[in-house]
Order: C-alpha cells, then structure tokens, then sequence
C-alpha cells in the first residue's frame, strides 16, 4: 500500500519558463471550457474553499495574459472577475461565525461554503485567500482590466483586509500558515494603495507579524517556529508557512522575514531524512502540500545552502490545486503565481553543515527529536518511526518494562567526521525505575549507506533489551509504500514483535491502517480538527525491533550494537579503559570518551576507518 500523500521529491518538478507556460496553457483551456455563462470558474464538483477559487482562475488567466497575449483571455477575465465581485463578495455576517469583534461592519469577506451558516469557521482562511488572489489580479491588470472594475476589486480587496484584520480576532484558527499568509496580503495590497494609506497598511502589516506571529513562536529542537494549529511544526502547513515568508521577503525586503524563514528552513531541513520523508504535526501527520511548498523550499533552501526540494510532495498538487478528476481548482492560485514570478534555483546538494539534530550522509539519516532522541531513521530505503512499549515512546534500553530515553538532565552532543565517515554522539542522563541515574551513551555511525547504531549505559538489571524502532515505509523510487520489513543486523538477538492486543491503541505495522490514520483514531476531536501528534502519545504498544545485549561487552556496561541497511557479516567489538569505550566494527573504530566528558564536560569523540 503507498502512502497517498507521500510522492516525489518536489524539486523534481521541471520548473523552467517553458514547463510553466505549459502549466498555464493546461490552465486556460480548462478555464475557458469550464466558462459558466454567469462567469463562475470554480469546477463542478467544488463546494467547501470555494470562496476564492473562481478569483483563483482569474488570476492564473491575467498572468497568462501578460505571458502570451492570448486574445480570448480579456473577455474571460473581464466576465469571471464580474462574477467574482457580484456573487462572491458577501458583506452580510454569516449566521453563527464566532469570531467577530465588530458586528454588522458591512466590510467584504469571502466563505468557506457558501450557504450561510452551514460551516462560518473556514471564513477567515478563505478570505485571507481571496484577498491574495486579489492582488495578484491587481499586479496584472494594467492593460487587462477596465479602470472602473480595477477600483472596484481594490475596494473589495481594501474591505477584505479590514474585516481579517478589524471585525474578527486575527489568526482565530491559531494557523501559522495563514496568519503569515495575512500579513503577505497586507504587504501586496499597500503597493496598490495611495503613499500614507500604504504605509498605514504596510505598517500594521508588519506589526501584526511581530505580535501575533512572532511574539507567538513555539520552540522545538532548537528552532523558535511560527505555531501552527496548537502545535510547533505540521509537515502540511510548515513548509506553506516557509512559501509565505519567502513571499513577504520577496514583496517587503524586511530583513525579519529573511530571518525566520532562515530558521524554519533549517529546521525542516533538520527533521527530514535525505529521502525527503517525515511526518508529524497537529493537523494532518502524514499529509503533505505540493506546489504551495515549492516557493518556500525553493527560496530558503538557496538562502540556508541546503537541498530542501528533496521533500517528498503530493505531486498530484505539484503545480497547482485540484480536485478528485484531476481538474484543475482555484484554491491557492496564488502560490503558483508567486512559483512561476520568482527566478531561484533548487540548491541540489545537503549543506555541508553539521546539525545538531541530524545525522546525514549519503541515503542515510536520522532526525532526532527534542530530547537527542531518533524521530526518524532512514537506511537501506526503508524508514523507521520509534517503537511503543508499555505507552512509552523512543529509541533506547528497556529494563523491566521501562524505556530509558528521556533525558533527567543536560543533553551533550559530539559529531565528528573521517575517512567518508559521519558520526554523532549523543549523551544524557536517563533514571530507571531503581531512580539510579545512569549515563546514556548512543553513537551513530554511516558511512553514507549503512548506519551503525551501538548504545552503552551503565549494567542494567534483569534482561534489557534496546527498543530500536519499526520499518514503517520504503522507498519506491517515486512513491512511499508502507513496508514491515528491514534490512537489520544486530550484534544480539534480535527480534521483531507486533503487539498481541488489538484496538485503536495498538499499532501493528502489518495492518494497512497508516500511522496518520491511527494518529487521529487516538485523537480527542474528529479528524482534521484534532491532533494527531497528541492522539499517537495515547499509543501502548507498536510493532518493534528488539535487540538484545552484544556478546563481548564490558562486564560494567549494557551495550547493544545494531547495523541499519546493506552489510556483510556484523561482530563489533568492545573494549573499555581508562580512555573511554572503543567500538570496533567492519567499517569504523570509534573511541567513546568518559561519559562524564571533558574538562568542560562535553563528550569526547574519536573516529577512524576500519582497519582493513
């Protein structure tokens, strides 16, 4: 079974003028076929985020113009931006919407449905769209559009952001993505607007980004992120959220801009692996956006150096919205027409950079979590999500049923690099049940194919075991599968489990059930609404991969040693000194200093090829 969301590396997508003019070829004969005599563009079949797509067309259709000059395109414009200001400009409030602070204000704002009350709270975002594609109609309209409709679509594209930004509560839905989108429309809409009102309009739309969606990060390994639906980081909306502040840096030139998309940038580049997968976040786990990424990806990640565009997409949205038929849908218009505006280049290659929280070389990765722990392995084109033991979640030693992973105190880290090798090292305190505190130490090594994972901790009671994970999905070259099986060698025994309980809170991987389905069956609000990230911590038990003890090891350490991907024959060897912890396997010899560390009490690290 492929996962449906998780397709191609988006910068796969040929994005050169000519591939973009095929793109608005498609589009305008779809439109013009489509031309409803009233002069609705919105296909057939759309009834929720139809409050904009129509615009959405529109707007697609003026760039076209301005590229081609294609004669019929006037009349088609001139028709659907008439329908657009006659049928989808509602100024009446819509019975039931919660969030206003001024009733009856008469300004314009566009519905998410558009029967009136049957679904208010999709209103905000929609008309933050339509106010974007408003703009980008504006932007094309010399020569286009008719002065008098031109004032018209600028009065209505005026009272939009008057109603987003004075009659409702900004950012009701607590969505990084469109509060950002917000302040973008903001910025494009005063460059159209008369010098003091512009700079009336550019100002409040930059103080609205330093209140209410600076001032409102949320801190996740390391990184401060624009907070999105509740949550630090969703794999759908983070990279529109990146799209946004490469949009508001493009239009304003504000240095804050640069700066936070930096940031985010580096982050997504941290918690992907080199294959472009993730999953995660308080709305959708596992969903990902197509073309409304591309801009952001495409923009930072020459900023950051780093090859963004490896982040898989939902190709199906790899050059614009559309719906179950294919056809092609107004819904974010917008961001293509940003896309094809903007000249950067895909930066192809990973940044040179060591990241705190990611191991990478070759087709090798680990992303690490907040707590230095893995989020996600990749080796040997299969990806592993940490395993569930007892509801407790990660990578690490089990003793008596309990999962030592969560750091009680500072986490250290070490990388280090040699002969074609990458390593890190990863050191922190974790208590057991005995509340003894023991120093954890877990070294990974690749060599930009293999991954080697060796973890030692002081002897641990009873029978332990390194709870190392699940194969969850396999690349297929052009799709993700979901996938049980993985290429894993251990130095003990090692076995792979599935839970022998059934239900929502069990997950076995064999199942066709996807963890983002799971996810929500475990989560408090219906789907789409609730968390996924919070409903998973409600999981008690997962399939797994269980290691045992490594034959050999110090008679004072618990050592587990395990080999992720291609490999031949897999003995590592151990030996402890005064020095530290030598590892020695077919591929590298590492030295583990004292867990106490340095003089300074950073771990200390030595890396060297195998001898041969």
């Amino acid at each position: 079974m492929h996962l449906l969301h998780q397709r191609g590396p988006l910068h796969d997508l040929p994005d050169t003028p000519e591939a973009y003019d095929a793109v608005l070829a498609d589009v305008t004969e779809q439109a013009l076929a489509r031309l409803t005599p009233a002069g609705s563009l919105e296909h057939p079949d759309c009834l929720d985020d139809i409050g904009d797509t129509s615009l959405g067309i529109t707007s697609l259709l003026a760039l076209a113009w301005r590229r081609t000059k294609d004669p019929r395109l006037p009349e088609a414009v001139h028709r659907s931006l008439a329908f657009h200001l006659r049928e989808r400009v509602y100024r009446d409030d819509n019975p039931g919407y919660p969030n206003l602070r001024i009733r009856d204000s008469g300004f314009p704002y566009a519905r998410y449905v558009l029967e009136a009350g049957a679904h208010p709270i999709g209103d905000w975002p929609s008309t933050v769209w339509a106010l974007l594609q408003a703009v980008d109609v504006l932007d094309a309209a010399d020569g286009l559009v008719d002065d008098d409709r031109r004032a018209e679509l600028l009065e209505v594209a005026r009272g939009y952001w008057r109603w987003l930004t004075e009659a409702t509560f900004f950012n009701p839905q607590e969505a990084g993505n469109q509060a950002i989108g917000c302040v973008v429309g903001g910025l494009m809409l005063a460059r159209h607007l008369p010098p003091e009102e512009a700079q009336s309009v550019g100002s409040r739309a930059i103080g609205l980004y330093v209140d209410e969606i600076r001032a409102r990060r949320v801190r996740d390994r390391g990184a401060l992120l624009p907070p999105e639906h509740g949550g630090a980081y969703d794999n759908n909306y983070g990279p529109i959220s990146l799209s946004f502040l490469a949009q508001a840096h493009r239009v304003s030139g504000e240095e804050i801009f640069a700066e936070d998309g930096d940031a985010l940038a580096r982050y997504i580049d941290a918690r992907l692996t080199g294959g472009g997968f993730d999953n995660g976040g308080p709305r959708y786990s596992e969903q990902h956006s197509g073309f409304e990424s591309v801009l952001g990806l495409r923009y930072f990640g020459a900023r950051i150096g780093s090859d963004l565009g490896r982040y898989r997409g939902d190709t199906r949205w790899g050059r614009h919205a559309v719906k179950p038929d294919g056809g092609v849908d107004g819904h974010f218009a917008w961001m293509l027409v940003w896309q094809i505006q903007d000249a950067t280049r895909w930066h192809r290659t990973p940044s040179p950079a060591p990241a705190r929280h990611q191991l990478r070389a070759g087709s090798a990765s680990v992303a690490f979590d907040d707590r230095m722990t893995p989020s996600l392995v990749e080796a040997g084109g299969t990806y592993y999500l940490p395993a569930a033991v007892n509801r407790q979640h990660g990578f690490g030693p089990v003793t008596d049923g309990f999962l030592l992973c969560r750091p009680m105190g500072e986490v250290r880290v070490r990388d280090a690099r040699a002969d074609g090798l990458t390593a890190k090292l990863v050191t922190k305190p974790v208590v057991g049940r005995d509340h003894v505190l023991r120093h954890l130490r877990s070294l990974y090594v690749t060599d930009g194919t293999s991954l080697w994972v060796t973890v030692a901790v002081e002897r641990l009671p009873a029978t332990p075991y390194l709870l190392a994970g699940f194969p969850y999905a396999a690349d297929d070259g052009d799709r993700v599968r979901r996938t049980v099986v993985g290429s894993v060698t251990s130095a003990g025994e090692l076995r792979l489990t599935h839970p022998e309980a059934h239900g929502t809170d069990h997950f076995d991987a064999r199942s066709e059930t996807t963890q983002e389905q799971a996810a929500f069956a475990l989560a408090a609000d219906p789907r789409g609404y609730g968390n996924p990230d919070e409903g998973w911590r409600h999981l008690v038990a997962s399939t797994a991969l269980e290691a045992g003890p490594a034959p050999g090891a110090p008679q004072e350490l618990s050592v587990f040693a395990v080999r992720y991907g291609p490999g031949g024959p897999f003995t590592p060897a151990f030996d402890s000194g005064p020095a530290g912890l030598t590892v020695r396997t077919e591929a590298f010899a590492a030295l583990l200093g004292d867990p106490a560390g340095g003089a300074d009490g950073e771990p200390e690290l030595r890396l060297s090829k195998a001898a041969r």
